[in-house]
């Protein structure tokens, strides 16, 4: 249980330490941008939009993805259930024959 803890702990200073340097790199950037502050605006929404796009698209084929696995599980799991009943059908058909057999 402590080394679980101890690497939650880790793995959470790494990401601290990445956003912060990201967010370091982001204000340098900006500070020392050699163009004005609107265009470098306009450039930083644009790449933001960039990334917003990128990210909507990867998780619409993460959920596409998903779907068709849920859906071939799905088909997978109604026809081993069909199956299921009409060997259940047969043997209660093979029982009542051999029930109708023994008592003639």
């Amino acid at each position: 249980m402590e080394l679980k803890k101890k690497s939650f702990m880790s793995t959470g200073k790494v990401v601290l330490g990445t956003l912060t340097g990201l967010a370091i790199g982001a204000i340098g950037g900006i500070l020392l941008a050699p163009e004005k502050g609107s265009t470098t605006r306009k450039q930083i929404m644009d790449k933001g939009d960039d990334y917003v796009g990128k990210l909507k698209s990867k998780f619409d084929e993460f959920r596409d993805s998903l779907t068709e696995k849920f859906e071939s599980t799905k088909k997978d799991a109604e026809n081993i259930a069909e199956k299921g009943k009409a060997k259940y059908d047969d043997a209660k058909k093979d029982v009542a024959a051999d029930i109708n057999h023994a008592t003639s």
